[in-house]
């Protein structure tokens, strides 16, 4: 008895197709499509042979192709800043974990600069996106319109800038700096310097901001003025560059907590400062590592669990009702009290 040679096998050069699964497990074309599409209707034994000739195969069905049928990818793309940057990490990270909970796949784009521009955006929209999430850089409202040209719901997360159709999540910088600001001036501190970040930014903008208008109602001037990148290394070098000065700072707010935990470094460590004796520090966004009891930092919290929950609110609502005016959304600032000021 001659036994019938084993069926061939695609090359491992390729991609297996539908088409060779079907040839395989002799059925056609369109009952290997209706296996892999829920709900469809396809005899129990037929299915169990295609996917049994499918799992030999190594077949897994082509879901951008798939999506053009059904008019959804499932693909969200976050258009993020620095992934380095621990606040902007963990977004991302949460924003992944909700869109899979709610069937998408997230796309996510960064540049360490954090300065993506309108060209970046358009190449993205080459693919097949459900929708959009962008947390760095800027765009126009002419991007914006292809946008929604394309229907490509968009978000705009960590800065406001209204335009219709666009929906925004941001949080109130200029008051989170302003709160900051007054309470180390309650507290007695008059010398108060302050360590911004990339000063292209808008949160970095408004923060700054923020600060000299608290200080402006004290009838204060700021003690010192230092930028850096938002780094533990761009924190300690700035603030060693504010605490070397003639007339040194008693206080220092920093624009994110990174930047504070490098400048509580370079006061402890580099200068033998007691804290808060010698120096308050304020940080902002409250980062987990802020809470450490090692660093014990004040600062303002910038919600990230609001920021995400707002963010996939308004997503939904959009996949919802595509055609609703866009909303713009303020996540409030709150002081964390610990013992750095």
């Amino acid at each position: 008895m001659t036994t019938a040679p084993p069926a061939p096998v695609p090359p491992p050069s390729r991609r297996v197709t539908a088409d060779d699964v079907a040839r395989l497990a002799g059925v056609s074309r369109s009952a290997v499509s209706r296996t892999f599409t829920p709900g469809a209707s396809v005899a129990a034994d037929k299915r169990e042979r295609i996917l049994a000739v499918a799992e030999h195969l190594g077949y897994r069905p082509n879901s951008l192709a798939a999506s053009l049928k059904s008019q959804s990818s499932n693909l969200v793309a976050i258009v993020t800043g620095n992934l380095g940057n621990h606040y902007d990490s963990v977004i991302t990270a949460e924003l992944v974990k909700r869109l899979a909970d709610i069937g998408k796949w997230a796309v996510v784009l960064g540049d360490t600069s954090g300065d993506i521009s309108n060209y970046d955006i358009l190449d993205v929209l080459a693919y097949p996106l459900d929708a959009m999430i962008i947390r760095a850089g800027s765009i126009d409202e002419d991007t914006a319109r292809k946008c929604m040209k394309l229907n490509v719901p968009l978000i705009l997360s960590g800065r406001s800038t209204p335009m219709d159709g666009v929906d925004c999540v941001g949080c109130d910088n200029v008051g989170g700096a302003r709160l900051a600001t007054q309470e180390l001036i309650r507290r007695g501190r008059t010398r108060i310097g302050y360590i911004g970040g990339i000063k292209s930014l808008t949160s970095e903008q408004e923060r700054h901001d923020g600060f000299l208008s608290a200080l402006s109602e004290a009838g204060l001037a700021p003690a010192a003025l230092e930028w850096a990148d938002f780094s533990f290394e761009g924190g300690h070098a700035a603030a060693l560059r504010c605490l070397n000065r003639t007339t040194r700072p008693d206080a220092l707010f920093c624009c994110n907590d990174i930047m504070a935990i490098g400048a509580l470094n370079a006061a402890r460590h580099a200068l033998g400062l007691q804290v808060p004796e010698d120096l308050a520090v304020i940080g902002f966004d409250d980062i987990a590592m802020a809470g450490w009891p090692c660093f014990g930092l004040t600062t303002i919290r910038n919600s990230i669990t609001n920021t995400v929950d707002t963010i996939m609110d308004l997503l939904e609502s959009r996949f919802l009702h595509p055609d609703r005016a866009g909303e713009t959304r303020c996540i409030d600032p709150i002081l964390i009290s610990r013992d750095t000021h």
